[in-house]
């Protein structure tokens, strides 16, 4: 009886054509586009292309980007921790209806995430009149800003965590609170350190995700330059002004710190092995 033919016995010339094809197809959609940022941005040399950087408009764009990311991921670190421990380690009615719900910014148009928040929040929303009265402005607002940014980014660590908690099942934590162990101890000491690296993952995706946002942050910011433009926002109205430079030295800035974000993940994903063997897991 011959031998199954395994995948790695394929012509070399095989190999060779798929593997280029993925080259190509990611030097033409990946590599040149953003090569072509950085060159556009250094089109007049590194002084103009800093000082859009430094620009009040574009420092304050960053400040609101950060800012936005460092309240959104916290937020989803723990929404996506709860979320994950219950649906991988409860059954309960309604559950299959929880993995729907966090899937849904998936599925949403993220334009449509900032329209609901503005028919909640708006001047005409369900709310509108009851903020006015009390002073509180959300829309056009940094709230409504990472209101905007949380919903389209809070998946994501929860995303990573289900499966992966799926995967490691109940048994541990049965046998701690067999021993006495109290809930939240048998979280901190047996769950936890069992998804970091998962957790970590997911919330550079989501960090990712949070400082790149366009379309909902669109619609809720009311493009206020210094107050409610974030880069993504800021790069537009630039490019809008014909101000080339600008947009692409703000716009490099920007895959900047996407790349971080990758090399981040690269480091985590060839550390998790690492870490894995010496602990003899």
């Amino acid at each position: 009886m011959a031998a199954h033919r395994r995948s790695t016995d394929d012509p070399v010339w095989a190999k060779v054509l798929i593997i280029g094809l993925v080259l190509l197809f990611l030097g033409l959609v990946l590599v040149l586009p953003l090569a072509a940022v950085f060159a556009e941005a250094l089109r007049k040399g590194l002084q103009p292309a800093l000082e859009a950087i430094s620009n009040p408009d574009a420092l304050a764009a960053v400040k609101l980007t950060l800012l936005t990311a460092a309240i959104t991921v916290p937020f989803n670190v723990v929404f996506g921790l709860c979320a994950a421990w219950a649906v991988a380690k409860h059954d309960f009615p309604g559950k299959s209806l929880l993995i729907t719900l966090i899937d849904l910014p998936f599925s949403v148009s993220p334009v449509v995430a900032g329209l609901i928040y503005v028919l909640v929040f708006g001047l005409q929303g369900w709310f509108g009149e009851r903020l006015i009265d009390h002073d509180i402005k959300i829309i056009f607002a940094v709230p409504g800003i990472v209101l905007a940014t949380i919903f389209v980014t809070f998946p994501f660590i929860a995303r990573e965590l289900i499966p992966l908690m799926q995967e490691q099942g109940v048994s541990e934590e049965e046998a701690a609170v067999s021993m006495g162990a109290s809930g939240l101890y048998t979280f901190w000491r047996v769950t936890a350190p069992n998804v970091r690296w998962g957790l970590l993952y997911g919330v550079l995706l989501c960090n990712a995700r949070a400082m790149g946002e366009f379309g909902a942050v669109s619609v809720v910011s009311g493009h206020i330059r210094g107050l409610t433009n974030t880069m993504p926002l800021h790069v537009e109205i630039l490019y809008n002004e014909y101000d080339f430079v600008g947009a692409f030295a703000v716009a490099a800035l920007l895959c900047l710190l996407a790349i971080v974000t990758l090399v981040l993940k690269t480091a985590l994903e060839v550390a998790q092995p690492a870490v894995r063997g010496r602990s003899g897991h």
